[in-house]
């Protein structure tokens, strides 16, 4: 295969792993705010809005891959990255915060541990492809994605311990601490991505 070919079969598998993001983060957003809602869970709720966010920057980085590569549009694709994950960081701070202040006590949610848990699968598993594909490509916007991507498995953990600790010992804390796990790893991610650090991993 000449290394045009390779390009090209790399940005095609680099196309499809973003459509599969972006349908599979959808479907899991839908389930997790629906979830996060009627368990009054801060930290499934916020993990929802990961999603919504996983889907931006899929999309982003779609339009990124389908159009001319150059400095200036990768540059402006990171930083809308990056600005999501500041945004989902405030607002889950503010949240899990105020739960724990007023210590509201989120219910049990058998359907938040599986979706969590077959999501920290799935996103380990994109984030390790779009990571290659990236580098073969050397775009640094599906290499930034494939870090946020990472970032959606961490949280997938982090929301599932949360979630089982809750369930199985009546720790109702543990969901507002999981939120405000996600806030750290939201304002990391979003600062690499913001100043394209992720390129250098």
């Amino acid at each position: 295969m000449t290394d045009t070919a390779a390009m090209r079969s790399d940005l095609r598998r680099a196309i499809r792993l973003e459509y599969v993001t972006v349908a599979w983060n959808a479907a899991e957003a839908v389930a997790a705010i629906v979830a996060g809602v009627l368990a009054g869970s801060v930290a499934l709720f916020g993990f929802g809005l990961d999603s919504v966010i996983e889907v931006f920057a899929a999309l982003v980085v779609l339009w990124q891959l389908r159009g001319s590569v150059d400095e200036p549009r990768e540059r402006q694709a990171l930083r809308l990255i990056g600005a999501s994950f500041f945004a989902l960081a405030l607002y889950v701070t503010i949240e899990s915060t105020r739960d724990l202040i007023i210590r509201a006590r989120p219910e049990h949610s058998i359907a938040g541990i599986a979706l969590t848990a077959a999501s920290l699968l799935v996103m380990v598993f994109l984030s390790r492809s779009k990571h290659q594909a990236g580098h073969r490509l050397n775009n640094l916007a599906l290499i930034a994605d494939s870090k946020e991507t990472l970032l959606c498995a961490q949280l997938s953990g982090v929301v599932l311990i949360g979630l089982v600790l809750n369930t199985a010992f009546g720790w109702w804390w543990a969901d507002p601490i999981a939120g405000l796990g996600i806030a750290v790893l939201a304002v990391r991610e979003g600062r690499e991505a913001w100043t394209g650090e992720h390129a250098e991993h």
